[in-house]
C-alpha cells in the first residue's frame, strides 16, 4: 500500500471517528434535562414530558421531524371579538359518542344517529358560550355531520378537526395551549380523558352514548353549564375539579336544591315585612311579580326564564324564515362549489383561522370601541 493510500485511509478513519464523537456528544446533549423555555416552546408540562436520558433524546430527535405531531396552526381559533360581541366562556364539545353515534351493518352501511336533545342543547347553550366543536375526526368526515347539527351556522361558532390535534407518545391530544383563549374560561366536554391529558382541569369526561333513544344525559348537563355562565366565576377550573368523578347532574341538582331551600327560608323570615319587590309591584314597577304567598324566583331562575324566552323567540324566527335561510344556505354552497379547491390539500384540510389583521369584523368592532378612533 502506497503512502498516499495509507494517508487517505487514516484520514477516513479520523473522519469517521470525529463523526462518531460528534454524534455521541450530540446524543448526550439531547438527553439533558428539560429546560423551562424549552417546555414552554413545546407547550408541555414537566409531568407530561418524557423522562430519562434516552426518552428525552428520542423526543428531541423526533422534534426534528415533528411536523405531523403538532396542530396545523399555532393558534387554533381567531382572536376573540371585543365585548359585548364575544361570549365570556368557551365550550369545547366532541362529536363521537357524545352528540352523535355511528353504527354499521351490511344492509344500510354507516348510519349516524343524533343524541336525544342535541338540537335543544346546542341552541340553548349557545346563548351562554362560544360553542366550539373539537373532534378528532377528519374534516371531510365530520363536516357533513356538523352541517346537519347546525344547518344555518347559528349555534356553533368554530369547528376544529383532526389537524387541530397533536400527538403525544402516539396518543391524539387536544392541546388547549394552542386554542388562543383564556383557559380560565374554557370548559371541554369529551368522552376520552386522554384527549385532554395536557389540560385535565378544563375537561368534563362523560360516559359514551351508546345510542339509547331514552337518554337524557346531554340535556341534564345544561343546568350546571348555564349556572357557570350566569354566575360568571373568575376561573371555571376549581368548579370543574370539585365535580370531577361525580355524576354532575345529580350532584349539582342537590346543590341547587339546597340553595333554593335557603332562598325560601330567608324569604319566610322577611315575609312579615314589605319586601322591596312587593313594594315595587304595588306601583307596577316589578317586571316579574310573584303570586301572593309564594317566594320570588332566585337570580338563577330569573336568568333561566329569560334564556328560555330567548330560545323560544329564536326558534320562532328560524321556523318563520326557514325558506329564506334554506335559500341562503343553497347560495353559499353553490358559491363554494363554483370556486372549488385549488388542490387536494385544500379540499381535505380547512383554512387556518384568521389573524386579527385578517378579521375585518373584529378589527371594525375594536376600532368602534376605541375612544381615540372616535375622536
Amino acid at each position: 500500500m502506497s503512502a498516499s493510500e495509507k494517508k487517505r485511509q487514516n484520514m477516513g478513519k479520523l473522519s469517521f471517528g470525529l463523526l462518531g464523537l460528534s454524534l455521541g456528544l450530540g446524543i448526550f446533549y439531547m438527553g439533558r434535562e428539560w429546560e423551562e423555555d424549552e417546555l414552554q416552546a413545546k407547550k408541555l408540562k414537566l409531568e407530561h414530558a418524557p423522562q430519562g436520558r434516552w426518552n428525552r433524546t428520542k423526543e428531541r430527535v423526533g422534534n426534528l421531524f415533528d411536523v405531523f405531531n403538532k396542530p396545523a396552526w399555532s393558534e387554533l381559533l381567531p382572536p376573540p371579538y371585543p365585548p359585548p360581541h364575544q361570549k365570556p366562556y368557551t365550550l369545547l364539545i366532541s362529536i363521537d359518542d357524545l352528540l352523535v353515534t355511528s353504527t354499521w351493518d351490511r344492509q344500510h352501511g354507516w348510519r349516524t344517529a343524533k343524541r336525544p336533545g342535541v338540537d335543544y342543547f346546542l341552541a340553548y347553550i349557545s346563548q351562554f358560550y362560544e360553542v366550539v366543536i373539537f373532534t378528532s375526526q377528519n374534516y371531510y368526515t365530520a363536516l357533513p355531520i356538523l352541517d346537519k347539527l347546525d344547518k344555518y351556522n347559528f349555534f356553533i361558532a368554530h369547528r376544529l378537526f383532526r389537524e387541530s390535534t397533536r400527538s403525544i407518545n402516539g396518543t391524539v391530544v387536544k392541546d388547549l395551549s394552542y386554542l388562543n383563549r383564556d383557559l380560565s374560561k374554557v370548559v371541554a366536554l369529551d368522552t376520552s380523558a386522554s384527549h385532554y391529558m395536557t389540560h385535565p382541569e378544563n375537561s368534563i369526561i362523560l360516559p359514551k352514548w351508546d345510542g339509547d333513544p331514552t337518554d337524557r344525559g346531554l340535556v341534564a348537563l345544561i343546568p350546571f353549564l348555564e349556572s357557570i355562565a350566569i354566575y360568571k366565576p373568575a376561573d371555571v377550573r376549581p368548579i370543574l375539579d370539585a365535580y370531577r368523578g361525580k355524576d354532575i347532574p345529580v350532584e349539582y341538582g342537590k346543590k341547587e336544591a339546597e340553595a333554593k331551600a335557603q332562598h325560601i327560608e330567608e324569604w319566610k323570615k322577611k315575609s312579615h315585612h314589605v319586601s322591596s319587590s312587593n313594594f315595587s309591584s304595588i306601583f307596577g314597577l316589578s317586571q316579574n311579580p310573584t303570586p301572593r304567598g309564594q317566594p320570588p324566583p332566585t337570580y338563577l331562575e330569573q336568568k333561566r326564564m329569560e334564556a328560555q324566552r330567548l330560545y323560544v323567540e329564536e326558534q320562532k324566527y328560524i321556523e318563520g324564515n326557514r325558506e329564506t335561510l334554506d335559500k341562503l344556505v343553497e347560495q353559499e354552497q353553490q358559491a363554494m362549489m363554483s370556486q372549488g379547491p385549488a388542490s387536494l390539500f385544500e379540499m381535505l384540510v380547512p383554512k387556518p383561522p384568521p389573524t386579527s389583521s385578517e378579521n375585518p369584523e373584529a378589527k371594525l368592532d375594536a376600532e368602534s370601541q376605541d375612544p381615540a378612533k372616535k375622536a
